[in-house]
Formats: structure tokens, sequence, C-alpha cells
């Protein structure tokens, strides 16, 4: 059975966050860890517009968020986290942040775009040539750099890291995989292919 399927089985062929039935497809809540069932949700055409447009953000449409928010599936509950900071300055929204639960781990997969972040405290990771490095992108090294404790070997520089993952508190680090071992790698030392 196809994702699409799955979700329209598990929400009734509607939207999951408005409830919509119209033009609705499966919308991936990046950053993607390893894809599947558990990280996509059913959204109708409007909501996943507005998802990926802030520009086209209409905060009424998103008082379905009071219903959708308690939701048993995490991708559900951490779109709407993420639409729910992107409108703290409406009020309405503030109040149901506050009500709001997700686990530590959902937390951290919301979180992990930045929205609801001020600019000024958002962790920005860039490559050692000043390009922008978002979760799930693929980098390559640029030296040489020896790998310790996980089988001693040296990452040789052009070795592409692939579906990397960033280090939310510190903009100097990056972590993904080389060989099958896990590597926490310093921004200054890859660039973005």
């Amino acid at each position: 059975m196809s994702i699409l399927a799955e979700l329209e089985n598990r929400s009734g062929k509607k939207c999951e966050l408005c409830g919509s039935d119209k033009n609705l497809n499966a919308y991936q809540v990046l950053p993607k860890s390893v894809g599947g069932l558990d990280e996509n949700l059913l959204a109708c055409g409007t909501c996943s517009d507005q998802i990926d447009n802030p520009d086209n953000t209409d905060s009424n449409h998103w008082r379905c968020l009071n219903d959708s928010m308690w939701s048993e599936f995490s991708s559900v509950k951490v779109i709407a986290w993420r639409m729910l900071n992107r409108l703290k300055s409406e009020g309405w929204p503030a109040e149901l942040l506050g009500m709001i639960y997700l686990e530590d781990e959902d937390l951290k997969w919301a979180a992990a775009t930045g929205e609801g972040v001020s600019e000024e405290d958002q962790v920005i990771h860039r490559d050692s040539n000043g390009a922008i490095i978002t979760a799930g992108d693929t980098v390559v090294l640029i030296k040489d750099l020896d790998v310790k404790g996980g089988g001693n070997f040296t990452a040789k520089r052009g070795t592409a890291i692939r579906n990397v993952s960033l280090v939310h508190d510190n903009s100097e680090h990056l972590e993904g995989k080389v060989n099958g071992v896990h590597l926490v790698v310093l921004t200054k030392f890859v660039k973005k292919s």
C-alpha cells in the first residue's frame, strides 16, 4: 500500500490539519530522517501551500489547529506547532501554544526548521563558502579528516556526506555518516553540493 493510500485510510480521506476533502496529497514533514508514514500527513492544497509559502499564510484558515493539534500523530502535531509559532503574533495562537504537548523528540523535530525562533536567535549553519546548510542536505569534505574511535580511518577530501543533521545549538557542527560511522563535522570543513 502506498503512503498516500495509508494516509487516506488513517485520516478518512480528509486533510489532517483543516479537515478539507479537496486536493489531498501526502505532505512530508521535514527534516526527514528515514521517510515513511510517520513523517507524512495528508494535507489539502491550501494547507500545503501556506506551510511552504509563509507569504500566503491566512491566519483565519489555521483556526482549525484548535482541533488538529490534539492529533495522535506526531507529524500533524509538529506542523501544528510550527504554524502556531508562525502566527503567534495574532494573539489566539499563543494561547494554543501554551496548551499543545509534544514529546521531547517531537519538539526537537518541530523546532528543526527554526519556525518560531526570532531571526537573531536562529542558529544558521553555513558551509566553508557561506552557503546555508539545511537538514537533509548533502555536503562534501574539503579536506582529509582523521576519524578516531569508529574504526580509525581518514575521511578523504571529496567524500560526500548525505542527509546531514544539524546540531541545533551550535552553528559550526553538523552530523552525518561516513563509511557507516556517525560523525560530528565542523561546517568549515565542508561545502554544500
